[in-house]
């Protein structure tokens, strides 16, 4: 399902966006995943993907937030589009800069940078469309941007429509997986990556004939605990009866990627260890009704838990959660959108991951489609619904109020930004000040999440342009 930023028109009218210096981190980086200036603490990239650079409606792009001890400080920030000096290309419409965004160290400098899939970029000369954006980490903050420039596929359509990092074949540097919309549909790019973006070399899967799907989403995680990371290759399969959401499990080995089992298909998804059994489990988002088009979907949306074990999956039985599962806050309705975001972390740091599920169409009294989200606790036995929490602008402590349209939890992340072992969450709602978008964060304690000295803050607060941007679409650390 193509994103829903493709659908819309933006109105911003902004021209350069200005690159915001960070403070100077220690000298020696830290290595932590997510630290893009190697000062021990896990940074913030949010992409605004419809904003209007240099007068181009939907040229799009990425802020940097820096983590400190006392969380995200708006203060220490930059802001990056290809109007900025040093990023590659030039703004143009509908390019969406910063509509895909995740980070890894392609160099193996020790700073995590950040990758920004361009699949709107036109590229004709090239031998295709789409191009994929590093922006580099460093000791203060993000410097340095350069395209993956080789070797590339041949056959290049939206190349970067979905990307994820990991270490695909366990030799310790950092590979770049990016779905493309023609054969191969996924390129794995092996690290490390040069600043001048030469990949160390490619290999191109053709994942349609392999496994029927078209690519539309892949999920990078950690399944069967042999130290390489798996990707999940999400979609839909063309049958006689429609076109259902259909995931594959590829699992990492010392070759490379190779085609594993089908899990429970849908739009989005994350992987974590829920249970503390050493392997990561799957969890699966299909934020619309159940039908022939999609099977794991639910009244209002559905999650899907598939656990992880030694040969990739385990035989346990997928467990479905919706907001009607017993103590899940709110009731199923159909449109809530169920499933809508999802991301994976540990709030209370109790070592079982939790999740947060974006519910954006979720209405709250009058306010249609305000939006909310859930955050559900890990355990022994998998994901519970007792003990889980809501949140909404309407929550006591969160600042705004829930409006209509506003689809709050349209993107979240759960992320340890202050470093002190317990993951907080941001959540973002794209369509605050009707397009503008704005980003919330809130604190984690030893029983979990709170809405006590919860923040937000939108592109201005960054030194960001003002106007129809959809900043928070996308989140990544």
């Amino acid at each position: 399902m193509r994103k829903r930023t493709l659908l819309l028109a933006a109105t911003l009218t902004t021209g350069l966006l200005t690159t915001l210096p960070a403070t100077t981190a220690a000298a020696a980086p830290s290595g932590l995943s997510g630290d893009f200036n190697g000062d021990g603490y896990r940074d913030l990239a949010i992409g605004a993907p419809l904003a209007k650079v240099s007068g181009k409606s939907g040229a799009g792009y990425v802020a940097v937030v820096y983590g400190t001890a006392s969380g995200l400080d708006t203060a220490k920030r930059q802001v990056y589009s290809q109007a900025t000096a040093g990023v590659p290309g030039t703004p143009a419409s509908f390019d969406y800069f910063g509509d895909r965004l995740t980070t890894g160290d392609l160099d193996d400098d020790g700073y995590t940078d950040i990758v920004v899939g361009v699949h709107g970029e036109g590229a004709a000369s090239a031998g295709g469309s789409g191009v994929i954006t590093v922006l580099w980490g460093g000791a203060t903050g993000i410097k340095g941007s350069s395209n993956i420039t080789s070797p590339l596929p041949g056959n290049r359509q939206e190349l970067g429509w979905s990307i994820a990092t990991g270490d695909f074949d366990g030799d310790g540097d950092t590979d770049l997986a990016a779905a493309n919309l023609a054969s191969p549909e996924l390129n794995i790019f092996n690290g490390p990556i040069s600043r001048k973006g030469k990949a160390t070399s490619r290999v191109g899967i053709d994942t349609l004939t392999q496994t029927g799907i078209n690519t539309d989403k892949i999920v990078a995680g950690e399944v069967n605990g042999d130290g390489r990371t798996d990707l999940l290759v999400m979609g839909q399969e063309e049958t006689a009866s429609g076109y259902p959401t259909r995931s594959v499990l590829y699992t990492g080995s010392a070759t490379g990627l190779k085609k594993g089992k089908k899990v429970a298909g849908g739009y989005t998804a994350t992987i974590a260890d829920i249970d503390k059994d050493g392997y990561g489990d799957i969890v699966t988002g299909n934020f619309l009704e159940k039908s022939a088009e999609a099977p794991h979907g639910g009244l209002g949306g559905a999650i899907t838990l598939t656990y992880g074990a030694a040969g990739g999956l385990s035989t346990r039985t997928p467990v479905r959660i919706t907001q009607d599962t017993a103590g899940v806050p709110d009731t199923a309705e159909k449109g809530d959108g169920f499933g809508f975001s999802l991301s994976s972390g540990d709030t209370n740091g109790d070592g079982y991951a939790d999740i947060a599920v974006g519910i954006e169409n979720e209405s709250i009294g009058s306010a249609r489609k305000a939006g909310i989200v859930v955050v559900l606790r890990g355990s022994s036995a998998g994901l519970t619904g007792p003990g889980a929490r809501s949140f909404s602008q309407n929550t006591a402590g969160v600042p705004g109020a829930a409006e209509s349209l506003d689809f709050f939890g349209s993107a979240v992340q759960l992320t340890d930004v202050n470093a002190d072992g317990r993951a907080e969450l941001v959540a973002s709602a794209v369509n605050e000040n009707t397009g503008d978008g704005a980003v919330w964060t809130f604190r984690s304690t030893a029983s979990g999440l709170t809405a006590s000295g919860s923040k937000t803050f939108g592109s201005t607060t960054l030194g960001g342009p003002s106007g129809d941007a959809y900043f928070g679409d996308v989140l990544a650390n």
